[in-house]
Formats: structure tokens, sequence, C-alpha cells
């Protein structure tokens, strides 16, 4: 019962925080989180300065951040992805200290290896017992997976459990053991579970996404990839689960079953698994409740760590067994370069996540975008950002024809005999400007508020404050 506490602030006296320290918090509750916000009133309630924050995301419910950041109380943000109000005050400057953004593969990479230590790591749980062990699929905040609380877990010097759902000793499941946990605190409400709902998560009825997605699902039918055992991978946008539809009744009519589905997974990734078109899914993150009531009831339904998705430095990662990955852009150039790090403005809205671990790690990446949105090309010479290098890019699919990368000869030759549009992306980039005209060049300043690091840990891009 020792480990059991009355407040977080008698948590963070315990785990003895001082001025400077790094402290972590996870993203499964994602834009329903309480947790950061209630821990870093806290800490700023009780004068400590100089944090640094390690979340593996921050999402526009995080707006406090900002006032905390003003104050001097956090001073240094390690982060996958960040969206909403946020990422636009670090946009302007508001930070001294530049962001460190970081891959899902990339993050686990540097916590194991001491290059991201962590002094305290805080782990929402949807349900603990008082000795510690916790799990995501039970309680009114279930997320379902925890695995980007894991290597926290594992390596923070003290972990706190903070949970609204504080059950009798031991729970079952456990995902995160008692061996890992040093102190736990019930408090109210740690989050809201609708809030977890990423991306659109239906499917897009646009007229151009589903051209999209059908070609889409076309390149993957004819890649000489889809075969009885193949894995795949595709996020929550509109268009990415048109896309995973229609490559559902290309399954069904080929009588072909594969190994697993990975990712943040969806109800459409549910289906496939009850139905019998996948194996096994490798859950590191549910993006909506489908997937919660799977993970819980279902073992096929297996939940992994971020380590285990994408850590090129592990012992072996499950992104460099995927066969075909779906991935979005907000720009791309003709160089096969992906940014999903800034929008049209130059403002940060996001991140690469899984972006750069699963196009180096599978065998097929697809980007799938318009060509124009908000009345801008979205097929550039250079962008602004580079989340993704070309080199790990294969496909660009939009409405108006396919791009293939020249380095893949070989699967070009099969999507042109197969009849599909394709087209070099110089042309798809002239296309794009004959109908929007060549936009303005964003304007920047001269300081770096973000640092894009690969999945490996170089740096492959800086960004730059907007003026």
């Amino acid at each position: 019962m020792k480990k059991l506490v009355g407040s977080i602030k008698e948590a963070i006296k315990l785990c003895n925080l001082k001025d400077g320290d790094t402290i972590s918090f996870h993203h499964h509750l994602r834009n329903g989180d309480y947790v950061l916000n209630m821990v870093m009133a806290t800490i700023a309630e009780m004068g400590y300065k100089d944090i640094k924050l390690a979340a593996s995301s921050i999402f526009p419910i995080h707006e406090p951040l900002i006032k905390h950041i003003q104050e001097g109380v956090v001073t240094s943000i390690d982060t996958n992805y960040m969206s909403g109000v946020v990422g636009e005050a670090i946009s302007e400057g508001i930070m001294d200290e530049p962001v460190t953004f970081r891959s899902h593969g990339g993050r686990p990479r540097a916590i194991e290896s001491g290059e991201l230590e962590i002094d305290v790591a805080f782990i929402a749980a949807p349900t603990a017992d008082y000795y510690g062990n916790i799990n995501g699929v039970d309680g009114p905040s279930a997320c379902g997976s925890l695995g980007y609380a894991f290597p926290d877990a594992r390596h923070g010097k003290k972990v706190v459990a903070i949970t609204d759902n504080l059950m009798d000793y031991p729970i079952s499941p456990i995902s995160i053991d008692q061996t890992q946990v040093d102190y736990v605190v019930e408090v109210d409400a740690i989050g809201e579970a609708s809030g977890i709902v990423s991306g659109t998560t239906q499917i897009t009825r646009d007229p151009i996404g589903l051209t999209i997605a059908k070609y889409a699902a076309r390149v993957i039918e004819h890649s000489g990839l889809l075969k009885d055992g193949f894995s795949f991978q595709t996020g929550a946008g509109g268009s990415s689960l048109a896309a995973a539809y229609y490559l559902k009744q290309i399954m069904i009519e080929k009588n072909i079953v594969g190994s697993f589905g990975m990712g943040g997974i969806t109800k459409y990734f549910v289906d496939f698994l009850e139905e019998g078109l996948f194996k096994k899914l490798i859950d590191v993150q549910c993006f909506d409740l489908d997937a919660v009531r799977s993970i819980k009831s279902n073992p096929d339904h297996l939940e992994v760590s971020a380590s285990f998705y994408a850590n090129p430095n592990s012992k072996g990662c499950a992104v460099d067994n995927l066969d075909i990955v779906i991935l979005g852009a907000t720009e791309i150039d003709t160089s096969f370069n992906v940014n999903v790090h800034t929008n049209s403005n130059g403002f940060i809205i996001g991140g690469s996540g899984g972006h750069n671990d699963t196009a180096a790690g599978s065998k097929l990446s697809i980007i799938v975008t318009p060509l124009i949105r908000a009345r801008l090309p979205i097929i550039v010479d250079e962008v602004l950002t580079t989340t993704t290098p070309g080199n790990d890019i294969d496909v660009i699919v939009t409405e108006r024809g396919i791009a293939v990368n020249p380095r893949n000869k070989d699967l070009r030759e099969r999507l042109m005999e197969a009849g599909l549009p394709i087209v070099d992306i110089q042309d798809l980039k002239k296309k794009a400007e004959s109908m929007t005209g060549k936009p303005n060049k964003i304007k920047t300043g001269d300081k770096v508020v973000g640092l894009v690091e690969y999945r490996d840990g170089n740096i492959i891009d800086s960004i730059y404050n907007i003026v």
C-alpha cells in the first residue's frame, strides 16, 4: 500500500523532482488527455522551473503548456507530434530552445540508449491497482494499447501511475507491471476516452478521395506484393480508409489472407481481423473505441511497445517486416521528399509519428493525396520541411495521376502494364500549377524552432519561425 499516495503533488515530492529534470507522458488518450495538464499545473504551482517535457505527442487540449513555457516552467520539449495552438506558438518562436521532433521508433531508440533520460515518467493509467499494475482496456477512460508508454515505464528513473479506476490487486490483464511503477495516484478523471479518436475514422465520400483510394488499391493489387501472408498498415484519414476498403474487396475476390495489419488500429482493421482477412493485428495505439473493444477481447489483437513497433536499434522491429504502408502528406517535392510537419503557411501541425519509420521499413510506401488542397498545389519544387526522405517513398497517388519513384523501375512497368495512369512527378507538378498558379514562397525567420530527427537519430531538417 506504500505505493498508493494521496495526490499528484505528494508523488512529485516523493520522486525528488528537481529544476532542470526531464518528465515524460504518453499520448494514448490523445486529445482527451487530462494527465499532462494536471501534472504540469501541479509542477507550476510547486514552483519548479526549467523542466524538459518529453511527451510522445502534444494535442490541442494541451494549450495550458503555452503559459508554462512563457513562465519558464517548461524550457525544452521533445516529442513525436504536435498540433493545435501549441504548434502555432512554437512556430511563432515562443521558446528559446528548438523542439526536438522524433519518430515513433526514434523515441524509444533514444530512451533505451540513454540519449533521452527520463527522470519521472507519468503514466495515464485507465486501470491500475494499488501496487502499480496497469492496463489500458478497462475503466471509464479505456484507450486500448499503451505501447508508447512502455519505454517510459521501463527506463524512467521514477514512474508514477495516475488512474481514475483503482481496482483490487492484482488486476488482469496487466500491460505495465508493478516492477516498473514507483507510485500510484487516484484522481477523478484521467481523460475523455472519446478524445482518442484520430483522423476522420470514416471512409471519405468525396469523389476525389474515392478516386485516389481506388488507384491506391490497384497499385497494391498490381505491385506483386498482394498475396497470402502479406502485411499492411494504413492511417485513419478518409482516403486511406477508403483505400483499405477497396483493398478488402480485392482480397475477398482473390481469396487472399494477410499475416498482420499494423499501426494505429481502427474499426476497419478490426473488421479485417474478425472477418478472417488478417490473422493478427499488431497494435501500438488504438485510434477508435472499436479497436479498444477488440484489443480487450481478441487474443489475436496484440498490444506491443513502441520499440517493438519501430525502434531501428532494437533486435527486431515490426516495421521491418511490413510489406505495404499507405501514408499522407501536406506537401511533396519533385525528389519525393514528404512533409507532414508543417502546413502551407509554415506552421507546425503534426510530426513524423511513424511516417519515416514505416516508409523506411516497408517494401512499398504509398503516399495518397489530392493534387490540390486549399487551392494550393501539393507537389512543389522543394518541401518546406523534410519529414521522410524521398529515397524511402515509392509511389505518389493523386486523382490526376500516379508518380513512381524513378529508382523503382520494375514497379513502374508493372503499373503501366496494368493500365494505371502513370505520370512523371514533374508533370503532376505542372498539372497542379496550371490550375492554381505557382504559390509564393513562405517567408520564415532565422530562428530555428524545431529540429526534425530521422528514426536513426540524425537531424534531417530544421523548422524556422514564421514571420
